[in-house]
């Protein structure tokens, strides 16, 4: 009831009167809409700064040195989680995903409503978002795997694993065409499930705050039980660190692949066999920063716009 308060508040004092001024009233729904992803990422902000924050402050894992990479992370993490990312989506991908739905509805197959499947679920809100939850959860791990399976996917995401000083705000350091594949893949499998908005806005929103605490800098594991029921920062830094969790040199090459991919769960790490539960907190980072390869060491770039071009590059070139 807060939430929803505060929601209209915030879209009645900001977004209505200057979408009136920019011809946009017919979009008015969508700005609604645009209002509570703001709302959400605030709040999440809040999280960070008092409690996420502290936890760092209390244990960390090591000393933090670089403090312009941390400032590029705040950069990407008030880029999506104050909602700039999701409103050039709307205006770039939305219309498709409509006009695809629509063309599916119109030929008779309209949405399949996983909640439907167990009679009454529909009725017990709270059931039907942990079964969104889990599914989503698994598309995200194999989303993962996937990034770190094709060579050229990697090219992009490698630029996530690059953070050396991981901190809470790493967790949105991607390159933006990683973003829009994974994000695109979500909201079609989402909407193709009926995941009503309002839960994949709390699905989402829950699932980035969970990532936040995950990258943060903290010597944090959750015990033998705890470990394998939700990823903790320690469960996921082995996926960070170099060597260990997202790569491999086999025969003198670096072979992809790698540990731990769970995004909430790790669940499907063990289901898969791709689980490590070591207790140890590694260096993180990616092998070619560090260890000289056929071109030398790789550089990431700085700050965001390099780590953009660069990320392209790599794309393109390898």
């Amino acid at each position: 009831m807060g939430f929803a308060l505060a929601q209209q508040w915030l879209f009645e004092v900001l977004f209505q009167p200057v979408m009136f001024q920019l011809g946009l009233g017919n979009l008015l729904e969508d700005g609604f809409d645009a209002a509570g992803w703001l709302l959400v990422g605030l709040l999440q902000l809040v999280v960070l700064l008092a409690v996420i924050g502290p936890m760092q402050r209390w244990r960390p894992v090591e000393a933090v040195t670089d403090r312009a990479t941390v400032r590029t992370d705040i950069l990407y993490t008030l880029i999506h989680r104050l909602g700039l990312f999701r409103v050039s989506l709307f205006f770039t991908l939305e219309p498709w995903f409509d006009e695809l739905f629509g063309v599916l509805r119109v030929n008779g197959l309209g949405t399949f409503h996983l909640d439907a499947v167990w009679p009454g679920v529909t009725d017990r809100a709270a059931v039907s978002l942990v079964m969104y939850l889990l599914v989503l959860d698994f598309l995200n791990y194999w989303i993962h795997r996937a990034q770190h399976q094709f060579e050229w996917w990697w090219q992009l995401h490698a630029l996530h694993h690059a953070q050396r000083q991981m901190t809470m705000w790493s967790d949105n350091r991607n390159h933006l065409f990683d973003d829009v594949l994974r994000d695109v893949l979500l909201v079609l499998v989402a909407q193709a499930i009926g995941v009503a908005p309002a839960q994949f806005v709390a699905i989402v929103a829950f699932t980035q705050i969970s990532e936040s605490l995950q990258h943060a800098n903290l010597r944090l594991w959750f015990g033998r039980v705890g470990e394998r029921l939700w990823v903790s920062p320690r469960f996921h830094r082995v996926h960070h660190s170099i060597g260990i969790g997202h790569e491999s040199v086999k025969a003198g090459k670096t072979v992809l692949g790698g540990h731990n991919f769970g995004v909430l769960l790790p669940w499907w790490d063990m289901l898969f066999g791709t689980a490590n539960f070591e207790q140890r907190y590694d260096p993180t980072g990616v092998r070619e920063q560090v260890e000289p390869g056929p071109q030398g060491l790789r550089d990431y770039g700085q700050g965001f716009w390099a780590q953009q071009w660069l990320g392209v590059r790599r794309l393109f070139k390898g």
